[in-house]
């Protein structure tokens, strides 16, 4: 048999321990908690211009920003030090954008996936609202969006015979050609 002792702690409660009277801790809005962390993205020491890659791990001070917030949910800030010369970066989330946003210490490095998926929004934007105002333009991108569809179905329908094509390849009469070969080779050889 196990003794008591290891199977829950010795503390003992006094029958009249109410939990409601222990004293809460007063711990500042602004605390700062050491955590760690990867780099959310690259980005280049204004300082000494190290790059920092995207997963390079740090210990990193965070603390809830205040008086800031995005649907009630909060806003953190990081401090990480540069790995060349210990300068402070500072970055902070982003969740509007589900993404980080750089503060001061480093600049972002280019990122071109963003700037596409902007452009594209853009762009679709710039169509519905040319839509709205003009309606013969309605008819001519519904015409151009048929078209692009019916090449995409053609081309799907050629990949499609041109795989049927290839799939009638007869394995077992081609292996049983080869050996019929091999034996032909052998008695010539045996001749």
């Amino acid at each position: 048999r196990t003794p008591r002792s290891a199977l829950s702690p010795q503390k003992y409660y006094p029958p009249d321990f109410d939990p409601a009277k222990i004293p809460k801790l007063k711990l500042p809005k602004d605390r700062q908690y050491v955590v760690r962390l990867m780099a959310p993205f690259n980005m280049r020491c204004k300082t000494c211009g190290e790059y920092i890659y995207k997963g390079k791990k740090f210990n990193a001070r965070k603390e809830t920003v205040q008086n800031e917030s995005y649907l009630g949910l909060p806003i953190f800030r990081f401090y990480i030090k540069c790995t060349r010369c210990l300068a402070e970066i500072t970055f902070k989330t982003d969740p509007e954008n589900t993404d980080y946003t750089m503060e001061h210490g480093a600049t972002r490095n280019f990122q071109a996936e963003k700037l596409l998926e902007e452009e594209e929004k853009r762009m679709q934007k710039e169509r519905e609202e040319e839509e709205l105002n003009n309606p013969m333009k309605v008819l001519e991108n519904r015409t151009k969006d048929s078209k692009l569809e019916m090449e995409v179905l053609e081309n799907l329908q050629e990949l499609k015979e041109l795989n049927q094509r290839q799939a009638n390849v007869d394995f077992e009469a081609m292996l049983k050609q080869y050996k019929e070969l091999e034996e032909e080779q052998r008695r010539k050889e045996q001749e």
